[in-house]
């Protein structure tokens, strides 16, 4: 290694510490923590509903059909729509912003 090249150690905390990382962690944590909230909350009125109105969650709404049946696969589609929606979103915000600091930290033109 030559004198000029940082260690890996110091490279990474460069990076660690430069703005584009710091946006990059900004708008990462500005998708994932609402959406994860949404979830919980979502998720949790659903196990409450359950619990306290099982009248509520029993009513029939078609053929043997129940509210409750209902929500439930609402969990699972909700499930399959946030990671949808996240990998687009990741492939179309982060990972440009995440290539251009891997191409700097490598020190190639292009990642």
């Amino acid at each position: 290694m030559s004198a000029q090249q940082p260690t890996t150690s110091e490279a990474y905390q460069a990076v660690q510490s430069s703005e584009e990382f710091q946006t990059l962690r900004k708008k990462f944590r500005g998708f994932v923590f609402p959406v994860t909230a949404f979830f919980l909350v979502w998720y949790f009125l659903y196990v409450l509903l359950s619990i306290f109105a099982q009248d509520f969650m029993n009513r029939f709404l078609f053929g043997k059909i129940t509210i409750g049946l209902v929500f439930g696969f609402l969990q699972f589609f909700t499930t399959f729509a946030i990671t949808f929606i996240y990998a687009r979103w990741a492939n179309r915000e982060l990972d440009p912003l995440a290539d251009a600091i891997g191409s700097r930290l490598d020190g190639v033109k292009e990642h």
